[in-house]
């Protein structure tokens, strides 16, 4: 059996705080904030393995109140989430992310972000894509006060054999 499940997150830059996106500290003079270390791409990407799961959401299992997530790597909250998932019978096919944000740009770092994305996963590299668009100026993002980022996944049950793999579709 296979499932979909989409993400959305949305975090406010700050001052004082560096910036992670896809677990790679981006050079910008403003962060984003959080009780982790607020990686929105992860974040995104977190919700769409749980909800695809319906494991229910990010503030479920890694509560925002909690001191053991206190600026923790989003990227060991993924190392979690995958296990959580793996224990439900699930596995990530494959991760389709859309990081927004006017500044600073991305694209220099977009194959970093998809390397230890997947290097967490487990997941050869072309199994994650990663994009970054602008808003054009418009809203929250476009202001430059926040960036948000989207997730769709594809996750696969590994515990029911002989059921047809996401190669038979």
């Amino acid at each position: 059996m296979i499932r979909v499940g989409t993400g959305f997150d949305l975090h406010r830059l700050v001052a004082g705080r560096p910036l992670f996106l896809g677990g790679v500290k981006i050079e910008h003079h403003l962060g984003l904030e959080g009780h982790s270390d607020a990686d929105v791409l992860i974040h995104a990407l977190i919700d769409a393995m749980l909800g695809a799961a319906a494991l229910r959401d990010i503030g479920y299992h890694f509560p925002p109140g909690d001191r053991r997530y206190l600026n923790i790597s989003s990227l060991k909250l993924l190392e979690e989430t995958a296990a959580i998932v793996k224990e439900k019978g699930y596995q990530l096919v494959n991760a389709d992310l859309t990081v927004i944000a006017e500044q600073p740009k991305l694209a220099p770092y977009i194959e970093a972000m998809r390397e230890k994305l997947a290097a967490t996963l487990g997941l050869s590299p072309d199994r994650v894509s990663v994009k970054a668009t602008t808003s054009e100026g418009v809203g929250t993002c476009g202001r430059q006060e926040a960036i948000c980022a989207q997730a769709a996944v594809l996750i696969e049950n590994i515990s029911a054999p002989g059921l047809p793999g996401p190669e038979a579709l």
